[in-house]
């Protein structure tokens, strides 16, 4: 058992708690929907599942600070737990069932604050993964049901599945030439998006994803996972972690090929 074992049974209970109040209001007529000043959309379900995570977390870990996608930071201090309501709001607010809440405990560490738990949640898929440093990472219902998770062990690109969310943002990078060329050498390409590719890679069904852009609250949990189930997670840069401001994650044997076509430039 690690050090962290607590932390990953209370955001369990934590996603319990945000799934039950997502999922009331996942494809209400009645919902609201407001455009933000970046031009995404937050939903009264995102700003809700935040303020109700928040509000548990000052009972039970007072100490502790929280840094959320809807209402910035609060609190200081060494943890600080990172949370992502719903990932795909996107998809929340039209009704597609590919969104879930995130939520990382990271402690800070000479290279800054790193995760060292995740939970990724997806009531509307029914499925959520979990990962701490240390103990493997995990799919299933619950601590007590669940199946360890390990990342392929593909080797060769014309074998490989590569995930995607969108082509917005590799162009303006200017990295969609190697984009493109990359999905021309992989054997598959699906745009799955969100949480879902990361999660994709870790139980290796996909072998190699990538983003152009992403903030940390929704990389953080997912890193853990990847990490935990022996895949790389890095950023396109190939640093180490969820702080690069984009993210490309593999089985790890295909990590330097994938990094190598995201940074051809032409």
């Amino acid at each position: 058992m690690s050090d962290y074992h607590d932390d990953l049974r209370l955001a369990h209970v934590l996603a319990d708690a945000a799934d039950a109040a997502t999922m009331d209001r996942f494809k209400a007529l009645d919902l609201k929907v407001e455009t933000k000043p970046d031009m995404t959309p937050v939903s009264e379900a995102d700003k809700a599942a935040e303020e109700l995570i928040r509000g548990s977390l000052q009972r039970a870990r007072p100490r502790d600070a929280v840094l959320g996608e809807e209402f910035g930071v609060q609190g200081t201090g060494a943890r600080r737990w990172v949370v992502d309501p719903i990932d795909g709001t996107k998809n929340y607010v039209r009704g597609v069932p590919v969104w879930a809440t995130l939520i990382s405990l990271t402690v800070a560490g000479e290279g800054g604050y790193e995760p060292v738990v995740g939970v990724v949640s997806a009531p509307a898929l029914g499925r959520r993964w979990w990962a701490e440093r240390g103990g493997g990472a995990y799919t299933g219902r619950s601590l007590s049901q669940a199946t360890r998770l390990r990342v392929s062990d593909v080797s060769e690109l014309g074998d490989a599945s590569f995930a995607y969310s969108s082509l917005s943002g590799w162009e303006e990078q200017g990295r969609l030439d190697g984009f493109l060329n990359l999905t021309r050498a992989c054997w598959r390409t699906r745009g799955y998006g969100d949480f879902w590719q990361y999660m994709m890679v870790a139980e290796g069904s996909v072998d190699m994803c990538a983003e152009p852009e992403l903030s940390l609250w929704d990389m953080a949990a997912p890193s853990v996972v990847v990490q935990e189930a022996g895949g790389r997670f890095t950023g396109l840069d190939g640093t180490k972690g969820p702080h690069s401001a984009n993210a490309a994650a593999s089985n790890g044997i295909l990590h330097g090929l994938l990094l190598d076509y995201l940074n051809e430039r032409y």
